[in-house]
């Protein structure tokens, strides 16, 4: 945002005086800026009505009293840009306008109007719900709406009207600042609400709803920002984008498509992404009421072996750690408990001492004094309203459950196996005592792991900061290079290629016997992207008899698949020796994102395994190595049942230096993808290589 901007932002956030402009829609915003308990002083324009909903209201904007602090608009689209001079002419704040029309319906002309009529007004939407502010009791809004906020919480966009309407109205008692709708995000995006939230004392974490974002470098910049201010931000992305018919000759659209992107774009800022809105919310509750673990450890307890059998099984597969309870510890705690209780890591306390604090609560003491963990939990479902006689037993547990996290300084959370067996004033009640109120085994160890993840990431992003994202360039029609062009290029980059040269046919044997048998022999052509499945590759040649015996099969074979693919062009290489692994390596462009890299297990298996990570450029080698750790195809690398281990520090270092060479020359190359690239003991080999070059270059 501009100063000016940022300034009517606050305006607009925290008004002194709401302008409602128009008519039904108009009384609905004032009906739900009362049921937030706005307090400040409300006007209403509309020439044909003297009050909506009881506000007395003046024909003409002009007839105001004073400029609004904030103004909620839905009136016909033709009439937008109008009024929006002119409340911009007489300092009005900032603006939510509800008025649908513009991009949307494909009139770019009017939005480019609406625009440009704002000036520096904070400007929501246009064709949006509105913004709730919980903390400070505003709201312009557009529809009926729930949510609360015990004076802290989530600040949440979203890019979709209702589902933004669904957050507020969920069961959840997730802690609220601030609701976003954004609409078209015609003035204030995305980026801006990030960058402004972070800095406001109420926010302790944001939550995004992402449909597509309009400027991937300045979203980075703001969540960076976020990182720094140590607000996490949790992203539920939905949709794709399109990846562009550039891409389609290669692997690269199958391995690393516009979501790939936006996980690499997360990763890079440490913004946490969940896939679904259960999720989202749960996590963005714990995050609010705990603040995110310093690690992964976790101390869990249950009165039912089968609740602490199904945290353990969840943990396992997700990450989580449950440390053992050893030495005297175990003793201690085996004093505590019935005779039927085992000493365990989740801990199953039985039914004999539940409800009865007296006794619970030194278990639950003694057992994070054994495990000093980083998170604890307790399972509980409380009784459905109207079978609640047991509920003060629930309550008891509970309560010294919480004590004992609070005198340990341990973060806590109380989670019920059934989402919704946990009312709402327990809930609240928790959330009051500092411990998170999780609905869902699954979803509250997925939220404590990846708030733990982000603290770890963190820390590591802040010691090493990414160097900004470059700007995307134009897209630009492509020609693909033969492969012996695109080895000069990696010669020329620094990444090893196979001895060999391009000959003609007469010539091949005379080639072959320089370099020395067995060799492999490739017809060259720019029809032939994938050579294999035209049968213009043949390896392990022994001696002349098959070198000649390949060429003529392999004229044949190409004629067969492409009589214009063939050509008197063949590349003789010696061939390499079986590597430890084979990788995908890929350098590309995107009109959205910049650059990016692509790393994944190579060879004939590609789409089959699907195993790849995306990296946006410029990257670290640290990232380059990390990303190598996280591929499925990683034991192979580090030494398989006795196998040789590669040196990851030498890898990392040769693809990320190929990666600046690819930044350095990315105006003029556009893709470069090695398969397979093989990984020795202590070096690279690229052994294919398809390049493609901007047109014209």
């Amino acid at each position: 945002m501009r100063p000016a901007q940022r300034e009517n932002f606050q305006r607009l956030l925290t008004p002194r005086h709401i302008a409602f402009v128009g008519g039904r829609d108009a009384a609905i915003a004032i009906r739900e800026a009362r049921r937030r308990g706005f307090a400040g002083r409300m006007w209403a324009v509309n020439p044909r009505r003297d009050t909506l909903e009881g506000v007395a209201c003046v024909p003409t904007i002009a007839d105001l009293p004073e400029a609004p602090d904030a103004v909620y608009l839905a009136i016909p689209a033709a009439a937008v840009t109008g009024a929006l001079g002119q409340l911009s002419a007489m300092g009005a704040g900032g603006v939510v306008c509800f008025s649908a029309g513009f991009k949307e319906t494909g009139d770019a002309a009017a939005e480019r109007a609406l625009i440009a009529a704002a000036g520096d007004m904070a400007l929501i939407g246009p064709n949006c719900y509105g913004l709730i502010n919980y903390v400070g009791n505003s709201a312009l809004w557009s529809f009926e709406h729930g949510g609360w906020s015990p004076g802290y919480g989530a600040a949440i966009i979203t890019q979709s009207g209702m589902f933004s309407s669904d957050i507020t109205m969920s069961q959840r008692s997730l802690p609220m600042a601030y609701m976003v709708s954004a609409g078209n995000q015609a003035v204030l995006g995305l980026e801006d609400f990030l960058d402004a939230f972070a800095t406001d004392p109420a926010v302790r974490a944001i939550g995004l709803h992402i449909e597509g974002l309009q400027d991937v470098a300045r979203f980075e910049r703001a969540a960076q920002r976020a990182l720094e201010r140590g607000v996490p931000v949790v992203a539920l992305k939905s949709g794709s984008s399109h990846i562009g018919a550039a891409l389609t000759i290669s692997h690269t659209g199958s391995l690393s498509g516009a979501n790939e992107l936006y996980e690499a774009l997360f990763a890079r800022c440490g913004v946490i992404s969940v896939s679904n809105p259960s999720q989202f919310l749960e996590t963005l509750k714990l995050l609010c009421v705990t603040g995110a673990p310093r690690g992964a450890q976790v101390a869990g307890f249950t009165c039912s072996g089968g609740g602490a059998t199904m945290l353990a099984d969840h943990a396992e597969r997700i990450g989580l750690s449950f440390p053992a309870i050893e030495g005297a510890h175990r003793a201690e705690l085996k004093a505590l408990l019935p005779e039927i209780a085992t000493v365990s890591n989740p801990l199953d306390y039985t039914t004999p001492i539940w409800g009865q604090a007296e006794h619970t609560y030194p278990v639950f003491s003694r057992t994070l004094t054994a495990v000093a963990p980083d998170f604890t939990v307790l399972v509980q479902d409380y009784p459905a309203t109207g079978l609640d006689d047991s509920k003060v037993f629930y309550l008891n547990d509970a309560g010294a459950f919480a004590r004992a996290a609070s005198e340990h300084q341990v973060p806590a959370a109380i989670l019920a196996t059934i989402p919704e067996n946990m009312d709402s004033d327990t809930r609240r009640m928790l959330i009051a005592q500092g411990v998170a109120p999780m609905q869902g085994i699954h979803e509250a160890l997925n939220a404590i792991r990846d708030a733990a993840g982000w603290s770890a990431a963190r820390a590591r992003i802040l010691s090493e900061m990414p160097a900004p994202l470059l700007r995307p360039l134009a897209e630009a029609a492509l020609t693909g290079l033969t492969e012996d062009t695109g080895k000069e290029w990696l010669r020329t980059a620094g990444m090893p290629v196979p001895a060999g040269g391009v000959v003609p046919a007469r010539e091949a044997a005379r080639a072959a016997a320089e370099i020395g048998f067995p060799v492999a022999l490739k017809m060259m052509s720019q029809h032939l992207a994938h050579k294999t499945e035209a049968g213009a590759v043949a390896l392990n040649l022994a001696d002349p008899a098959q070198l000649q015996t390949a060429l003529t099969q392999m004229s044949n074979a190409v004629a067969a698949y492409d009589a214009d693919a063939v050509t008197d062009r063949f590349l003789v290489e010696a061939m390499s020796p079986p590597p430890l692994a084979e990788l995908i390596l890929t350098l590309r462009r995107d009109p959205q994102f910049g650059h990016a890299l692509v790393l994944g297990s190579g060879g004939v298996l590609v789409e089959l395994l699907g195993d790849a990570v995306t990296l946006l450029l410029p990257c670290s080698v640290a990232e380059v190595k990390r990303g190598l750790e996280g591929l499925r195809l990683a034991p192979l690398l580090r030494g398989y049942r006795g196998r040789p281990a590669a040196d990851l520090a030498r890898v990392a270092d040769a693809i990320h230096a190929l990666s600046r060479a690819y930044l350095q020359d990315c105006a003029k190359i556009a893709e470069v993808e090695i398969n397979p690239l093989f990984v020795y003991p202590d070096r690279v080999m690229a052994i294919d290589v398809l390049l493609h070059r901007v047109a014209g270059d």
